[in-house]
């Protein structure tokens, strides 16, 4: 494609001009030629069909039909006037009703002729009816009266609507943009492989995107149009990736010393998963190539992530390394210094907290033991990133839940060292293939895809309102054996507009049905002061008190083995992601552990799918995949990732053999041609380079 001429602003485009420009900015993000020609039909209307009046049932939406005009009349008066048109073709009859225009309808209408009449068809006194039909005269001359194609809709918005931009109106100036646009529009792929994939020229991909000829012509286009957009997205991520395992060197971990063997020998609490021995090889590997590693490391709740991070920050410290651990917030940064603390269980590794309510004294000694090299592993929230932390030799740093961090705030990690550390990424959240080869498709991926021995399934429930007495027995049951209880809310106040059972409230329900001395309850929300939540934290983990009464702050971070039930209140409104990483707080002991989902009776489709996902299954990447096709990939990892997900046409739940065609080519390209330097690479170079994707050329003359 010709960038410059796409790059032209949208108010220059006959039919839009500066108001109209300023409305597609604001409304839909329109700016240049080019967004109007990426913003695509969501979907099409059959125009290729045309009924007779005796095959119009009333399932039927939308139809196109041929007709002789019979006669023409206006009925009624004033605000109810109308005008009524009988016509019929050789099978029966069928009104047509205009509210609006009706002057100049009537003046245009030619009773006895025949017409393409188009619209939704409506019964009324048993009568077959089309209100405002879109028709125009069918003249037997043209083989091509009536549309005859499949008509694009495209979103709009309301205010555009006013200013005559509609579908139809935006139907119009995409039209007359793409007639300009023609002749600067050029192939981005090379033949060899549009040839393989079977793929239209950029050209015809664009034309029956927007008025394809029938579903052929429109499903040649959109594979077109979905493969160059995974594509380049492939070969931004995968070059950068290239380009920095040139570009950045990485401390080389020559050596498996003491520390890592002694904990391997004395301290590990249990036999290491086969997933976790693959995944720790992998990572040993990668630290002996004298590049920086860039490691995710995937892992279902309570799969093992924290042991085999462990063990990796003590083959670094072995290798006369420091390390640190950055968490998104303070409650999952302290749950892990306490886990590690545990894990090590003497002082053989010097481990020290960062937060922010770590107090300035304590600050000041943090930050000399880590200049000096005393300090072995750090363990913090976004405060690890803040200038004053300097580390003496930081060798590895390991992220966990990556996507809640910016891009800028895992840069500033890197330049803690001189040569940059090396980087492992964890999340407790399973990731569908495809998102992954997407939001990290510039990283490495391990997956521990197996729980450690002994782990008990939890046996997961679907209760309705009317099943409460259910739920407190159970409770109860579980409580008598000395468990612990979670109870979660979604909300912490009641909410004038969402009927939902919110936590002050249920607070009084639970205390009224396990009332004091015999039960105890502790209760954490995300508006607690860090130190409240903390203290109430503590007094759960120790058994001081049986039931937990929380919002989703405890989502991620809290380990409490002898913690046996989890209750989610109003259920259907939680994500299928959040519910199964709620649902993993239990389970962590040897004793069989349940999770209670309770919902109204009133469920949305999606609602339902989701509760019955999680009664069916606990495999979180099975879960996760269904996430992605109910929700989207926008809406699963968050703002930070946005710019990767802002996909015009692919849809990663539905084009994942795309997906994998477009990134299997990307990596034989790089395998073949690194710097793009062939010829026949020669459009995927220039076009490279005309959009500025982002991708550091360095090497691209």
């Amino acid at each position: 494609m010709e960038i410059p001429f796409l790059k032209t602003p949208v108010e220059f485009l006959k039919g839009v001009g500066p108001q109209r420009a300023d409305l597609l900015r604001k409304e839909l993000g329109i700016f240049v030629y080019y967004d109007l020609l990426s913003h695509y039909p969501f979907r099409y209307i059959d125009r290729t069909k045309f009924y007779k009046i005796n095959e119009i049932v009333d399932n039927l939406s939308l139809i196109q039909i041929i007709v002789r005009l019979k006669s023409v009349e206006v009925i009624g008066e004033k605000s109810a006037k109308r005008l009524v048109a009988q016509a019929n073709d050789d099978t029966g009859n069928i009104e047509l009703v205009w509210f609006q225009s009706i002057k100049w309808i009537e003046k245009n209408l030619q009773p006895n002729s025949l017409y393409v009449i188009f619209g939704k068809v409506s019964f009324f006194n048993g009568k077959k009816q089309i209100t405002h039909p879109e028709l125009e005269l069918y003249q037997s001359t043209n083989p091509n009266y009536g549309n005859l194609t499949l008509q694009p809709v495209y979103s709009s918005t309301e205010k555009l609507k006013i200013f005559g931009l509609d579908s139809k109106g935006i139907q119009k100036i995409i039209a007359t943009l793409l007639q300009q646009s023609l002749p600067h529009i050029n192939n981005v792929l090379p033949q060899y492989i549009t040839d393989k994939y079977h793929l239209y020229h950029s050209v015809d991909a664009l034309k029956n995107i927007h008025f394809p000829i029938n579903s052929q012509t429109l499903k040649f286009a959109t594979n077109t149009l979905k493969f160059e957009e995974l594509f380049f997205i492939q070969l931004k991520l995968l070059r950068t990736k290239l380009l920095r395992t040139q570009k950045f060197k990485g401390n080389v971990f020559t050596k498996v010393g003491d520390k890592f063997t002694y904990f391997f020998h004395n301290l590990l609490p249990f036999t290491l998963t086969d997933a976790q021995k693959r995944v720790i090889k992998e990572i040993r590997l990668d630290t002996q190539k004298g590049i920086q590693m860039n490691r995710l490391v995937q892992g279902d709740v309570g799969s093992g992530k924290t042991v085999v991070a462990l063990m990796v920050m003590l083959l670094a410290i072995d290798n006369g390394y420091q390390t640190c651990l950055m968490a998104p917030t303070e409650i999952l940064a302290t749950q892990h210094y306490h886990s590690l603390k545990a894990l090590l269980k003497n002082d053989f590794v010097n481990i020290a907290l960062l937060t922010g309510s770590t107090k300035t004294k304590e600050r000041r000694i943090l930050h000399q033991q880590l200049l000096s090299g005393q300090l072995n592993i750090l363990i913090g929230t976004h405060a690890l990133i803040e200038d004053p932390v300097v580390f003496k030799n930081l060798g590895l740093a390991v992220i966990d839940e990556q996507h809640r961090f910016g891009v800028e705030q895992r840069a500033k990690l890197w330049r803690k060292n001189i040569i940059p550390p090396h980087i492992l990424v964890m999340t407790a959240t399973p990731i569908p293939r495809t998102l992954a080869m997407t939001l990290y498709g510039d990283l490495d991926v391990s997956v521990i895809d197996e729980l450690p021995a002994g782990r008990k399934p939890i046996e997961t429930l679907h209760l309705y309102e009317n099943q409460r007495l259910r739920k407190f027995g159970l409770m109860q049951q579980e409580i008598a054996k000395g468990r612990q209880v979670y109870v979660v809310y979604p909300l912490i106040k009641e909410s004038a507009t969402l009927d939902l059972k919110n936590l002050l409230e249920g607070c009084e329900v639970i205390a009224t049905e396990f009332p004091l001395p015999q039960y105890k309850i502790s209760i954490v929300h995300g508006q607690m002061k860090a130190k409240d939540k903390e203290f109430e934290m503590q007094r759960f983990v120790k058994g001081e008190t049986q039931i937990m009464v929380a919002t989703t702050v405890i989502e991620v971070g809290v380990n409490v083995p002898n913690a046996t039930v989890m209750v989610i209140e109003n259920a259907e409104r939680f994500g299928l992601s959040q519910l199964h990483q709620l649902r993993g707080r239990v389970g962590r002991g040897a004793d069989y552990s349940f999770c209670i989902l309770m919902s109204s009776q009133k469920l949305t489709k999606d609602g339902r799918t989701r509760l019955q996902t999680m009664v069916q299954t606990q495999d979180g990447f099975k879960i996760s995949e269904i996430d992605l096709q109910l929700r989207g990939p926008g809406n699963i990892e968050g703002k930070e990732q946005s710019g990767v997900l802002d996909l015009k046409i692919a849809d990663l739940a539905l084009d994942q053999q795309i997906l994998m065609e477009a990134r299997n080519t990307v990596i034989q390209l790089f395998e073949e041609d690194p710097d793009l330097k062939n010829p026949k690479n020669e459009l995927i170079k220039n076009y490279f380079i005309q959009t500025k994707t982002g991708i550091t050329l360095d090497k691209i003359s």
